[in-house]
C-alpha cells in the first residue's frame, strides 16, 4: 500500500501537531480563565508551568509511575498559586508585579532542583491510537492522542458549566465582577480570589507535566517556551469563556505545529520562520484586541487590566 501522502501530509501533521502542542496552553489558560473570572491575573503561570513539568518529570522518574508525576505537579502548581494569591491578598500589592516575581521564582527553582533530571529518562503518558482503522503511518501519528488531550475537553465543558450553572461558579463570577457586591452578599473576595488562584495554578502544573511527560517528553531549562505567558493573551482572545479557550488553544498548537509539518514534507528553505507563528500570533491577537471600545469586552470588572 503506498503510503506516500505528499501535501496532504501537512494538514495530517498540523492537525496531530495541534492536539500535541494545544495541551499544555489549553490547560494553562484554564488556569488562567479561572484566576481572572475571580478578579486576579497572573502573569507567574510560566513559572509554575515549568516547575510543575520538573516536579512531574522528578517524580515520574523516583517512581516510576508518570500518573504520580501529574498528581504531583498540579499539587506544586496549586502551592504557587496559593502563594501567589496570599501575597496578593495583602494591601498595597501589585497582581502583575507579584506574578513576575512567581515566575522567576519558579523558574529559578526548577532549573535549581531539576538538572539531576535532565539524563534520566521518565515514563511516558498513555495515548490512546485513535488512528488504529488506518495503515498509513501519518495518521495513525496524528491520531495519537493523549489522555490528557481529552482530559483538557473535558474540564473545558465542565468549567463551562460550573460558571454558568452552579452556585460557586455565581460566587465567582460576582467576586470577578464586583468586590462591593460580593461583600454585600456576605462573601469574602479575598478568600475567594486566593482558591480561584491556587486551583488555575493546579491547572499550569498539569500542562507542564504534560510537556515533560508527553510531549516533548522530556525535561530540559527551555521546555517552556513562553507558553505560560502566551496563554494569558489566549484568555483575552477566548473572551474568558472556557470552551473559547479550547479553540483558541488548537488555534495556537496549530501554529506551533506548522514548522515540523512543513519540514516532514521536504520544505527545507524558510520552513523555520514558521517555528515563530505562535509568536506571531500572540503579538496579533494582541493588536487586534487592543482598540479602547472592544479590547476587554467580556472582562471581569475587577480585574486588575481593566482599572
Amino acid at each position: 500500500m503506498e503510503n506516500d501522502l505528499g501535501w496532504w501530509a501537512v494538514p495530517l501533521a498540523v492537525l496531530g501537531g495541534a492536539i500535541r502542542v494545544s495541551t499544555p496552553i489549553l490547560f494553562v489558560s484554564l488556569g488562567e480563565m479561572l484566576t481572572e473570572r475571580s478578579g486576579r491575573i497572573n502573569l507567574g503561570l510560566e513559572g509554575t508551568l515549568v516547575f510543575g513539568a520538573m516536579a512531574g518529570y522528578a517524580t515520574a522518574v523516583i517512581t516510576g509511575d508518570p500518573w504520580a508525576g501529574v498528581l504531583l505537579a498540579a499539587l506544586a502548581g496549586a502551592v504557587f498559586g496559593l502563594v501567589h494569591g496570599l501575597i496578593c491578598s495583602m494591601a498595597r500589592v501589585n497582581d502583575i508585579a507579584i506574578g513576575i516575581a512567581m515566575m522567576l521564582l519558579g523558574t529559578g527553582l526548577a532549573f535549581y532542583f531539576g538538572k539531576p533530571f535532565i539524563q534520566p529518562v521518565a515514563p511516558d503518558l498513555p495515548s490512546i491510537p485513535f488512528g488504529w482503522w488506518s495503515e498509513v503511518p501519518q495518521v495513525q501519528a496524528a491520531l495519537n492522542v493523549n489522555v490528557l488531550f481529552l482530559a483538557g475537553i473535558a474540564a473545558a465543558l465542565v468549567l463551562h458549566w460550573g460558571l454558568r450553572s452552579t452556585r460557586p461558579g455565581l460566587i465567582l463570577r460576582v467576586v470577578g465582577d464586583s468586590t462591593d457586591a460580593a461583600r454585600a452578599m456576605g462573601l469574602r473576595p479575598a478568600v475567594i480570589r486566593t482558591m480561584a488562584t491556587a486551583l488555575g495554578g493546579a491547572f499550569a502544573g498539569v500542562g507542564g507535566a504534560y510537556l515533560s511527560l508527553f510531549y516533548p517528553g522530556s525535561w530540559n531549562e527551555g521546555i517552556s517556551s513562553g507558553q505560560g505567558l502566551m496563554a494569558v493573551a489566549l484568555v483575552i482572545f477566548a473572551r474568558w469563556q472556557p470552551v473559547n479557550c479550547f479553540w483558541a488553544a488548537l488555534l495556537f498548537g496549530g501554529a506551533g505545529a506548522l514548522g515540523p509539518a512543513l519540514q516532514s514534507v521536504g520544505v527545507t528553505e524558510g520552513y523555520y520562520l514558521f517555528y515563530a507563528a505562535p509568536y506571531v500570533l500572540t503579538l496579533g491577537v494582541l493588536i487586534a484586541t487592543s482598540s479602547p471600545n472592544r479590547a476587554l469586552a467580556g472582562a471581569p470588572g475587577e480585574l486588575s487590566i481593566t482599572k
